[in-house]
């Protein structure tokens, strides 16, 4: 945690979501654990908080694929895609 941030940026911009999610645990796990100064607490949780972000960015493009993927066929297909709309 020695990265003066754009090291750090750069690199979580290029992780994918489960990359981003382990790592993200390990950060939890380490202050969970405790042990560390506050210098290094404050840097996991600010790594903490970047992964957080790339998770919620790969998790919001997920649900907006997802919902237009189920937008897509029900124009089209009347009468069959309401009942699976109106399910979930």
């Amino acid at each position: 945690m020695t990265d003066d941030g754009t090291t750090t940026a750069a690199a979580t911009g290029t992780l994918g979501y489960e990359q981003a999610r382990d790592e993200l645990i390990e950060v939890v796990r380490r202050l969970e654990a405790g042990g560390t100064s506050l210098q290094d607490s404050l840097a996991l949780w600010e790594r903490g908080e970047e992964l957080a972000k790339v998770c919620r960015h790969w998790l919001e493009g997920a649900r907006a694929r997802l919902d237009a993927a189920l937008a897509g066929p029900a124009p089209a297909a009347e009468g069959g895609g309401d009942a699976a709309a109106d399910a979930g």
